[in-house]
């Protein structure tokens, strides 16, 4: 049976700005406590306000390991003002850009889970390059652009740990969904292609994947 997370976990993921649904917030959270086993950090990549950042910090209590948490807090291309997923709210009143990190901070303190999150401010491949330690789990939720996704992919693929997992979001295979889900599906196939992963589960756009092999 997988692992859930105890109600007051989970109310505060719905509660929390975002856009992960909550069967999808189960199978990460699932997945989390699974890497969690393998006693190395659990990553993702794109934290936004902290909505799935919850599930992975109260996993990696769980577990005795740290949950690290990867955004430059400035939002993703389709966040920015004029597009479908922009909340003015997130956006500071003096600078007039967007500033996702005290929404994110105060959604941590909410739970009591602040002590088991490092949160990394900067862009991805610029944190991943200085880099070097194995993880039990990486997640990619960031930007939705190729360039982003496959940066992404490079950046933290390779320090997934064998036999732990790479989790990719909003995996979308229907051309249609060519801005907010090809990328992911692109890298999905990229990461099942290189032979170093075997799909494990597929909930919705969540894929999950662990490592069974070298090379990316």
């Amino acid at each position: 049976m997988s692992a859930a997370p105890a109600p007051d976990i989970l109310a505060a993921f719905e509660a929390a700005k975002g856009f992960m649904p909550a069967h999808e917030g189960l199978a990460l959270y699932a997945a989390a406590v699974e890497a969690g086993g393998l006693g190395l950090p659990l990553l993702e990549v794109g934290t936004y306000c902290g909505r799935s950042t919850v599930l992975l910090a109260d996993a990696a209590r769980r577990a005795g390991v740290t949950a690290l948490t990867v955004d430059h807090h400035r939002g993703s291309e389709e966040q920015q003002p004029g597009w479908e997923y922009h909340d003015p709210e997130t956006v500071d009143p003096e600078l007039g850009v967007m500033d996702t990190l005290p929404t994110f901070r105060r959604t941590l303190h909410r739970t009591g889970l602040e002590e088991h999150v490092v949160a990394l401010v900067g862009r991805s491949p610029r944190v991943a390059s200085v880099w070097n330690a194995p993880l039990g789990l990486v997640f990619v939720d960031g930007g939705h652009t190729d360039e982003h996704a496959n940066a992404d992919y490079e950046g933290w693929a390779p320090h997934v740990a064998d036999g732990g997992l790479l989790v990719i979001h909003d995996v979308f295979p229907d051309p249609a969904d060519e801005f907010t889900g090809q990328a992911p599906y692109r890298v999905y196939l990229r990461a099942l292609a290189s032979g170093a992963f075997t799909e494990v589960s597929v909930t919705d756009s969540l894929r999950v994947l662990r490592r069974t092999g070298a090379g990316i």
